[in-house]
Parts: structure tokens; sequence; C-alpha cells
């Protein structure tokens, strides 16, 4: 006789829901901290409107009575219960009962008691709508935010949560865009642009993000603006440059630039005369786009060991020798390093400490890079203004933090009035 030893499968329903991972990782430390924080957030708010009547609970208001001044002690009110209250904070989801009371007013009338600390509607502390807002700018879109923090909140915080204090930067971020820039010591300038997707009409669409970044007079870099922008031309470069002096900015003493045609005309614009530096990794790009691919090594060594040279004589020199070369090995190339002009090498005109911080736009290029990483868990972002805030916000948030430049010792040297030589 056979005997059938395999164990049944149960529903289930009746074997119990599975054990999730953290549900029985339960400590008495935070259970009894978040029994305190009830116990003194109730104590809080009854002291607080003690103070207000000057007399606590159940005790009778004296007569008033006449201090030195003449006037009366308390404010005349009677307490009518509580009010149920959820309260999220840093400390977890916890229920309170808010005091409530009436207060006598001079016309005879009463007034309800609002307190202080806990402002009408609040249903999270301002450290929990940080941390909120912190994960978020961290690189997770908004309902991974729940999944994030559910050991925390015990599920209180949703993707609507996550929006809701995410509107609240909005009105940091008004300020910061209307903020006077006149007292600002900016010296030099760092423009680029970038391009993301957000949402329009219903529809993924993509925008410019037109970035400037400022260099004060100490070498420290600041973050000027940040524009939502249909493109990079010189009609939307100009509203930028035009917002910035229209708020105060100082001509600047140095630019430095990508190569786009449309920032190089609203400069001119604006700032004729001023010495400008043409990206140097851009304009390599540039080169090696006029080439096949089995010239790309050896034009990126020419003009590594021209760009990089430690002498303005030899970046001078190597200039020539990479001209003549590539005239005869592939004209295009060449004809794309005279394109560039001596704005490519306006870096020569600055004390060699300096020259590996104006060589490049990439202060501006590594933000955005950082800003894509942490954006990349939301294939599109929901409105164009949403991409600009959430830009700024990685550096008014600490999330992202700038250095000095480098060579900031010697920011006061003055350029020296002449170019390379572009003889060829």
């Amino acid at each position: 006789m056979r005997k059938n030893i395999t164990t049944p499968c149960l529903p289930q329903s009746e074997t119990g829901a599975a054990e999730q991972l953290f549900d029985n990782w339960f400590d008495p430390i935070e259970a009894g901290l978040r029994d305190r924080a009830r116990e003194f957030l109730q104590s809080m708010l009854e002291a607080e409107l003690d103070e207000v009547l000057a007399r606590t609970r159940y005790v009778r208001r004296a007569k008033p009575c006449e201090s030195d001044s003449g006037v009366a002690s308390g404010i005349a009110g009677h307490r009518h219960g509580h009010r149920p209250r959820s309260l999220l904070g840093t400390f977890g989801p916890v229920e309170i009962a808010v005091p409530r009371a009436r207060l006598n007013t001079p016309d005879g009338k009463t007034r309800e008691w609002k307190s202080q600390s806990l402002r009408a509607y609040q249903r999270r502390t301002l450290a929990a709508d940080a941390l909120i807002a912190g994960v978020y700018l961290s690189g997770t879109n908004t309902r991974r935010v729940r999944r994030a923090l559910g050991a925390l909140f015990e599920g209180a915080v949703g993707k609507d949560t996550v929006s809701r204090v995410w509107r609240k930067v909005k009105s940091d971020w008004d300020a910061w865009n209307a903020r006077p820039l006149a007292d600002e010591p900016i010296v030099r300038l760092i423009l680029d642009g970038t391009v993301v997707r957000v949402r329009l009409d219903r529809k993924a669409t993509s925008i410019s993000l037109l970035v400037v970044i400022g260099v004060r007079a100490d070498g420290q870099k600041v973050l000027l603006t940040i524009k939502q922008m249909g493109g990079e031309s010189k009609e939307a470069w100009r509203t930028v440059l035009d917002d910035l002096i229209g708020r105060g900015l100082r001509r600047p003493e140095f630019l430095i630039v990508d190569g786009a045609p449309g920032l190089e005309s609203a400069i001119a614009a604006v700032w004729d005369g001023v010495p400008v530096q043409r990206c140097t990794v851009h304009k390599h790009r540039n080169l090696l786009a006029h080439a096949p691919e089995r010239l790309h090594e050896e034009i990126t060594s020419d003009y590594n060991d021209m760009i990089y040279a430690a002498m303005r004589e030899e970046v001078e020199a190597r200039r020539k020798a990479f001209i003549r070369k590539w005239r005869i090995k592939h004209r295009a190339v060449a004809d794309s390093l005279q394109e560039a002009g001596d704005r490519l090498f306006t870096f020569t005109r600055l004390p060699p400490s300096q020259w590996r911080s104006v060589r490049t736009t990439n202060a501006i290029e590594r933000l955005h890079e950082e800003f894509k990483r942490r954006i990349k868990t939301q294939t599109v972002l929901p409105s164009a203004e949403t991409a600009a805030m959430l830009f700024w916000a990685l550096l008014a948030s600490g999330q992202i933090n700038m250095r000095k430049v480098d060579g900031w010792q010697t920011l006061a040297t003055k350029p020296i009035d002449h170019p390379i030589d572009l003889a060829a």
C-alpha cells in the first residue's frame, strides 16, 4: 500500500499571510520614543493654552488683578474639549488631541484659539517635509518614496504627499529667481545648456535648460540662474542675460561658453569686448565629428598635446603644427579648428594656474550629469518648471556642492591684451 507523504498545499487564508521583511523588527526604543513624542506634543499644546488663559485646566479664572501698568493678566476665555489630529514627523505618525478654547474679544464676541506651535491644517512637521523632499531629490520618483520611507512612516506617505511637499518648494524657488544680484562680487561667468524631456500638453517634449554659474572674487562658484527655454537660440539666451542684468549683475571680466552660435551672438549684444573662452572639450567633439573613426585617436593625441601644453609659446607652436598636418591629412579637421579662432585659446591670456578651470565648461557639465542621474527614474518630468526647480533644489538643498575654481588665488590678475598668434 502506497503512503502519500507529500504535505498538501493550503490556501494562503489557512496558512496565514507571508511574513514580510522588517515585519518582525520591533524596536522597543523606537516605540518608547514615539509614545513619549505623543505625550510631549500633548503637554506642549496644553501648556501653550495655559499660558494664554493664565490658568491651568479645571482652575477657575481669578478676578482680574491689575498690574503696575494697569493691565489685567491673562485673556478671558474658556476651554471646550479637544480635537483629534494626525501628525506625521520624523518620529513617525502619531494621533494627538489638540485642546480647543474660545477667547473673548473686545467687541464682546469670541474667537477660536489657534495654536502657534501647530498650524491650522498642519499634518506634517517641517522636518518630515524636509526628509521627504530630500529622498525625492536623492534620485527616486514620487511613487518610490513611499517604499523608501515605509518603515519610518508606516505607509503614511504616498506620491500625492510627495507632490504636495514638493509644491512647498515653489515659494523658495520664486524668491531665488527674483533675488537681487547687485551685491554679488561676480568676476566670471560659465554658461551652458542641457536638454531634458518634460510633459507639455500631455505629450513628451524636449526643452532646454539654460544654466549660468558665476565665479565670485574669492573663487567660489555659485548658481546664478536656470531658465527653461525652447532651445538655445540668440533670443533665448538674450532673455537669460537680460534677466541677470535687470537684477543688477555687473559686467563680468571673463566668460566661458560652449560655442553655441546663439549664445555667442547674445553675448556680443550685451557684453561686447569681454574676453570669451570657448570650451575645448566641445571643440574636440567637433573635430572628431569631421573625421572617420580610424583617425579619432590620432586627432585626440595631437589636440591634447596642443591644448594641455604647459606654456603659451608651446600652445602657439603646436597649434601651427596641428593646422599644417591636418590641412594635408584631412582638411575638414583643420578648418574646424580654425573656425574657433582665438576664442579657443583665450585661456592663455591668464596665469597658467587658472588654465585648468577656464579651458572648459566642465563645472556646468558635471551638474548636468548629476542632474540627469537624479532624474533617470523619471523618464518624463511633469512640467518645464519642475525641471528647472529640480536642478536648482539639488544645489539649494546641499545634495550637490560646488567648490572653488582652481587658481582662485590669482583671479584678481587681468587677462593680457594679446590674443594668441593665429598664423599657420
